[in-house]
């Protein structure tokens, strides 16, 4: 069993079989695929993305200041930690989301103790606004969060069932690894399952992480367990 477990989820991911958006379907789906895991012992921190909504890279112009772009960004991420939440509650799931910027009207701040505090009352915590800086991605502060927390492991949900040597959806020839190393990652161009300064974290730390397809049934409580799935990168 892997005991605490950083969870990466991207806004895409939310937006379920909506063009853009929070479907609150998908957020039950989720919910459910949590809950084995913490009944098994497993503590959960979920870092959110805000893709759904609008990435700062997209809107980055027409008078639109870089740092402006980057924060609207991190505000998209705000709303998906609040819905989340909100329906991980309704389904019986006890939870509680954070922000690494500080909004106290709407949510309330991260800090270590709080964390933790929730973790030690058996609740979800949800971490929203990446690391609260500009030109950071989600994974790269995923994957800072969970050494702060000092996470056993990091789980990334994507839309493939692991890491590819090339991208699966556009080469029908493309391999796929079990396990793969962290140079080899880093090294390869094609691959581009998460950001390379999350990697290049991950290797110093020497923090597994896991990438799995977030749709097949049982992943994250299976990951959790030690299961083989997805791809491992350590």
């Amino acid at each position: 069993m892997t005991k605490r477990i950083l969870l990466k989820l991207s806004g895409e991911q939310l937006q379920g079989d909506f063009s853009s958006g929070f479907d609150p379907k998908r957020a039950k789906w989720i919910a459910e695929q949590i809950r084995p895991a913490i009944e098994d012992g497993a503590e959960i921190i979920i870092m959110v993305g805000g893709g759904n909504y609008v990435r700062g890279n997209q809107i980055i112009g027409h008078g639109i200041q870089p740092v402006s772009a980057h924060n609207i960004g991190m505000l998209s991420t705000l709303m998906n930690a609040i819905a989340l939440t909100d329906v991980f509650n309704d389904s019986n799931l006890p939870t509680r989301a954070l922000s690494t910027v500080e909004i106290n009207q709407f949510i309330d701040q991260y800090t270590f103790r709080r964390a933790i505090s929730h973790i030690q009352k058996g609740r979800v915590v949800i971490v929203a606004c990446g690391t609260g800086r500009p030109f950071l991605t989600t994974d790269t502060a995923a994957l800072n969060l969970a050494l702060e927390m000092q996470c056993n492991a990091v789980i990334k949900t994507t839309k493939v069932d692991g890491v590819y040597d090339k991208d699966p959806t556009k080469f029908s020839n493309a391999t796929k690894f079990d396990q793969i190393s962290y140079h080899d990652v880093l090294t390869n161009p094609d691959i581009t399952v998460m950001d390379k300064a999350a990697i290049g974290l991950a290797m110093e730390e020497h923090i597994p992480v896991i990438i799995c397809d977030l749709l097949i049934d049982s992943n994250i409580a299976r990951a959790a367990r030690g299961e083989a799935v997805g791809t491992i990168i350590n």
